[in-house]
């Protein structure tokens, strides 16, 4: 009986690079997103927050969204709970908007 034993070792070269591959392919899946840094500033009449990612800026709010004044934030703490529930939206691939009912929830002063 003649075994032909290229065709065996072909077929272990190619399930060796195909596992090779998945793995690959799962080590860049689990790995985590792009990160977001949040940092306050001070504004004329208060405070605001910005949100970058690798060194660009892609959100700078200086005035309380959603409201119909043109107001900053109250105090430092109000725009680090606003920024970082943006943050959390991101991170989580949502909508990075804020609406009124969130305001309310963090009791941010208006």
């Amino acid at each position: 009986m003649i075994i032909n034993t290229k065709k065996q070792l072909f077929w272990n070269k190619i399930q060796k690079n195909l596992l090779f591959f998945i793995l690959v392919l799962l080590l860049t899946a689990c790995t985590r997103k792009e990160s977001f840094k949040m940092e306050t500033f001070k504004t004329k009449s208060g405070w605001g927050y910005s949100i970058a990612s690798n060194d660009r800026v892609l959100i700078k709010q200086s005035l309380i969204p959603v409201i119909n004044e043109t107001k900053s934030f109250f105090s430092e703490s109000d725009a680090l709970k606003v920024g970082t529930l943006v943050v959390d939206k991101l991170n989580k691939d949502l909508s990075p908007t804020v609406t009124k009912n969130d305001l309310i929830l963090l009791k941010i002063k208006l």
